[in-house]
């Protein structure tokens, strides 16, 4: 014999349950004002999520890319692939962790809202300071640039398309040769004249040159302003 659904009212059409509603229909739906909140934190969540692993985005502080990156673009940085070993390559634009020296104090303090937008990856990062070059060589690559130039690895000279108009490879700052140590990576900004690089900080730990573990990621991608959007490719 199959289940069956008792009927609940008599004769008269009551209902004998004492007016109590059995079924799930009648479940009030919560208020939209209540739900709001849950939606924003679940949001924040996963925009905290993407920034921590995945992609950030970081606002352009100086012309020292210039022309690859202007004042003001913003990029967005490959932080995924870093988790899986990924090392930086020769021809990388990176963005990388002040290892010490290389940029002056904070300013003043951010407001709330300036807070939120670092927080969701909208501007620069509050807590951190961090750079954005070209990585020029990488562990065990001798380096060195004399008089105009041009910049040499491991003695062959780089083709630098990117460099901006009027610069020589060198700026006004030759160097070398300089032997990359193992985990470390040399950087130079595409700006050689207005870049404070590499090869402006020899006379700190590590001789001018950035541990890998200090790279957050690569710029693969000028994401805004629209009308400047364009890939980064590796130049090789």
């Amino acid at each position: 014999m199959g289940d069956f659904v008792a009927d609940t009212r008599s004769r008269s059409g009551k209902d004998t349950t004492g007016g109590k509603v059995t079924g799930g229909g009648g479940r009030k739906a919560r208020s939209f004002w209540k739900e709001l909140p849950i939606l924003i934190g679940v949001a924040l969540l996963l925009a905290l999520a993407i920034k921590t692993f995945f992609v950030q985005a970081y606002s352009i502080p100086s012309g020292s890319m210039q022309n690859t990156l202007q004042l003001g673009d913003r990029v967005l940085v490959d932080k995924l692939t870093p988790w899986f070993g990924s090392k930086p390559q020769r021809g990388e634009v990176v963005v990388f962790h002040d290892p010490g020296g290389w940029l002056p104090g904070r300013g003043e303090e951010p407001n709330m809202v300036q807070e939120v937008l670092s927080f969701v990856g909208l501007r620069p990062s509050t807590d951190e300071k961090n750079l954005i070059k070209r990585v020029i060589a990488v562990g065990g690559d001798t380096v060195e640039c004399s008089g105009s130039g041009p910049v040499k690895v491991n003695g062959k000279a780089l083709n630098e398309p990117f460099i901006y108009p009027g610069n020589t490879p060198c700026g006004d700052k030759p160097f070398g040769p300089i032997k990359v140590p193992n985990g470390k990576i040399w950087v130079m900004g595409d700006h050689r004249q207005a870049s404070s690089d590499s090869r402006y900080h020899q006379d700190l730990p590590g001789g001018g040159t950035i541990d890998e573990d200090q790279v957050v990621g690569r710029a693969f991608v000028v994401a805004w302003p629209l009308n400047r959007w364009a890939s980064l490719p590796i130049s090789q």
